[in-house]
């Protein structure tokens, strides 16, 4: 597969990981805490959004593993590359994508909230 549709890929997969696991940690694990004892409300909860990161990463697998390998994250492609299991003429653009990917995640974040 060509360079261009893997990192299309990793841009999308990247995308879905910041939007769907942060975006549930900014939007739905709020932390509210007073000062006289009472309860900490945290919506889905530290576990709900382990969860959310877990099925993000599970959905981009299975989505487009066979396409690029889902790396989603550029310390991924770096341990892959020295490890010699990534070849290096890849790294810097899956890390562009990766960081593509990411702005807009968050960029889509920041206008919803």
């Amino acid at each position: 597969m060509n360079i261009t549709k893997r990192c299309a890929a990793e841009a999308i997969g990247t995308f879905w990981l910041v939007f769907g696991g942060c975006g549930s940690a900014v939007l739905a694990a709020a932390f509210y805490t007073q000062a006289n004892q009472i309860p900490i409300n945290l919506g889905i909860g530290l576990l709900g959004v382990s969860f959310a990161f877990g099925l993000t990463v599970m959905t981009m697998a299975y989505a487009i593993g066979h396409i690029s390998g889902c790396h989603l994250n550029p310390a991924v492609t770096i341990g892959l590359c020295v490890a010699k299991r990534f070849p290096s003429k890849d790294v810097v653009a899956y890390i562009i994508a990766q960081v593509v990917g990411a702005l807009l995640g968050s960029l889509t974040l920041y206008f919803i909230l």
